[in-house]
């Protein structure tokens, strides 16, 4: 603003300079003074507008913000469920008692021992569900009172 109040300044002393008659100098000068107060009147309600603008631009940023961070903040936890730095959980059923109980999947493990019956269970990671090692039944399936497949034969 301080370039426009100099340029007002100029203007004026310009004008009483090259106006001789003080009746059309007053009324230049008041109907410049009009004029300005609409200019700047105007440029008040640009800038308040703006100001506005801004604000409304603000908030929609930081409202765009915290979705952003909500959305990693689940895309972390879908992070951890499928890569968990543990190994994966396996979900046991202890055929001699029905306790279920989970371990992480390793696979180097045969057996384990049910924490509730103290039983040993044998574990077969190779995903076949059929029969045990060298095709005999082992009687672990879960509600299974042993195979009698083998015995009708």
């Amino acid at each position: 603003m301080g370039i426009l109040k100099n340029e007002y300044k100029s203007f004026l002393a310009d004008i009483e300079k090259n106006v001789k008659n003080k009746q059309d100098l007053e009324y230049v000068k008041g109907r410049f003074a009009s004029f300005l107060d609409v200019v700047l009147d105007q440029m008040d309600y640009i800038m308040d507008y703006k100001e506005e603008e801004m604000k409304k631009l603000e908030n929609t940023q930081n409202e765009l913000g915290a979705r952003i961070e909500q959305m990693q903040q689940i895309i972390d936890n879908i992070e951890k469920d499928i890569y968990t730095e543990d190994g994966f959980d396996f979900e046991i059923v202890c055929p001699y008692c029905n306790y279920e109980f989970i371990i992480d999947v390793d696979e180097n493990k045969t057996e384990i021992q049910c924490p509730e019956c103290q039983n040993i269970i044998e574990l077969d990671w190779s995903g076949d569900i059929e029969e045990g090692n060298n095709n005999e039944c082992l009687g672990n399936c879960q509600g299974c009172a042993g195979c009698d497949e083998d015995d009708d034969m």
